[in-house]
């Protein structure tokens, strides 16, 4: 966990000093707020504001104890809602992007196979996987995970048939993203290949396309899969969004191989 100087204050404020009335799902720390990214919303281009941009809850992003964003915090209530981490038990799990709080845990639930996957590993546990081309067997794992991956992924179609392809029949994918809830249909255009661009258009310098309100139709039809998450409010009906810094307006993206 790095700290930018001019967030020290605040992340010793919020960590140690302010009253304790927030907790991190992840550390399950009592905090007093939690860290912006970046200078929050305010770093949000007007287009964003505009269509709506549903990812991230920038002005409550990272825990100041462990370093948890809101989008892992979230993902591990929603993955103990499902009791998935029971399901990891003997199973063939395939991680892309690692996130170290998730890897743990799943690690404690005793996985047959754990494939920790990026194109570009950052530690000799990881491997180098191309989402586009994986080199893996058809049907290799029983779950799949992606969160805030496939706004990344050049070439989409290619991505998601491949999950489709190395999940095994009765297997999930789970693949949270951002999107904007004003868009009827995903937005990408090639001619968007600056940084200042992607980050007016897309919300963010490395990605490659801003999905639409039919995100869940694209996915299960690009995929082959079938899609069973539900939104926050029933996955998660008795948590205080406020309280643990998760965004109540980010859906569950879980998808099932048939």
């Amino acid at each position: 966990m790095t700290i930018h100087l001019r967030k020290l204050p605040m992340w010793v404020w919020y960590g140690w000093l302010a009253p304790r009335r927030r907790v991190c799902y992840a550390c399950s720390r009592h905090v007093g707020g939690f860290l912006p990214y970046r200078s929050g919303w305010r770093s949000v281009s007007d287009a964003m504001r505009v269509l709506e941009l549903n990812g991230s809850d920038l002005d409550n992003f990272e825990c100041p104890r462990c370093g948890a964003n809101d989008r892992l915090r979230h993902l591990l209530m929603y993955l103990d809602s499902r009791r998935f981490f029971e399901r990891f038990a003997g199973a063939r799990v395939l991680h892309f992007a690692p996130e170290r709080a998730l890897v743990s845990r799943i690690d404690a639930a005793g996985p047959s196979t754990y494939v920790l996957a990026d194109i570009e590993p950052s530690s000799d546990r990881m491997v180098r996987v191309d989402m586009t081309r994986m080199q893996f067997g058809d049907g290799s794992f029983d779950v799949v995970i992606a969160n805030h991956v496939l706004e990344h992924v050049h070439d989409l179609g290619a991505a998601l048939h491949e999950v489709g392809r190395v999940l095994a029949p009765g297997g999930h994918a789970i693949l949270q993203t951002p999107y904007s809830r004003r868009l009827s249909a995903t937005f990408e255009d090639r001619g968007i290949d600056t940084d200042t661009a992607r980050h007016v258009m897309y919300g963010q310098e490395d990605h490659v396309r801003l999905f639409g309100a039919n995100i869940v139709e694209e996915i299960a039809r690009l995929s082959g899969l079938v899609a069973t998450g539900r939104p926050h409010h029933e996955e998660l009906p008795d948590v205080d969004a406020w309280r643990n810094g998760v965004n109540a307006a980010e859906p569950f993206f879980l998808f099932r191989r048939t």
